[in-house]
């Protein structure tokens, strides 16, 4: 039987599937899985995802050498080493670290999904490397984007129909939303910058003054690194 390709459209729909008859690509790209995957890529030797605030800090009273990052509505919660900026994530800050990270949708959708047979992470900078990955494990997909606050969202939409371009004519069974995005991404495709700048998340992005942000998630084919989660922790997938 043909392996399906699915696409849920916000973390809220996540009940609605089987997911652990599924591998599951967590979408979240502004801007937290486009920095998993830049700092996996530039070293880090993990991140763990947590869903709270408070989970984050605990950390910091467990005395273990981590960077501690921690993003809610946009901005880095004060007390914290940094946020989920991606030019927090270079090789200087976090090659060879451990780092705890929560955001207010990647970290929620993650956790969501922790039934999954495997858990990857998606941005537009792993894209082909991950495309031409999920081609080779003939497993179901299901590709789920973290929207904003459980609604639905854009830009992780627009990446789950570019997933679909690449993955569409290599013998998957797409649903609805699947297709749904699919067209949304023909139609932005030639200037997805252009057509992204109308989201309500870029615009969030924007009053915060860190345009440069949103223009670094949406390049493509920066890294090679697909982040696997590997019990509680995000790593290098070998």
């Amino acid at each position: 039987m043909s392996p399906k390709l699915e696409v849920c459209l916000t973390p809220a729909l996540i009940p609605l599937y089987n997911v652990e008859e599924y591998v599951v690509v967590v979408i979240d790209v502004f801007r937290a899985t486009t920095s998993i995957c830049y700092g996996i890529e530039n070293g880090a030797e993990a991140i763990i995802p947590v869903s709270q605030v408070e989970e984050c800090s605990a950390y910091r009273e467990k005395g273990l050498d981590y960077l501690l990052a921690a993003e809610r509505n946009g901005e880095v919660v004060d007390g914290f080493d940094f946020g989920n900026s991606p030019f927090s994530y270079t090789k200087e800050k976090v090659a060879g670290k451990t780092i705890v990270l929560t955001t207010t949708n990647g970290t929620h959708a993650l956790h969501l999904s922790r039934s999954a047979k495997k858990i990857v992470i998606g941005a537009f900078i792993n894209l082909t490397t991950i495309c031409n990955w999920l081609k080779q494990q003939n497993e179901n997909v299901l590709l789920v984007c973290s929207g904003w606050k459980n609604n639905f969202n854009l830009e992780d939409t627009l990446f789950a129909g570019a997933v679909v371009e690449q993955l569409k004519g290599s013998g998957f069974v797409v649903d609805d939303p699947a297709i749904a995005a699919n067209d949304l991404y023909q139609i932005a495709k030639d200037d997805p910058d252009a057509y992204l700048k109308k989201t309500s998340h870029s615009e969030r992005l924007k009053a915060l003054g860190i345009e440069a942000d949103i223009e670094f998630c949406l390049k493509v084919d920066l890294t090679t690194a697909i982040p696997v989660l590997d019990r509680e922790r995000l790593v290098k997938l070998q």
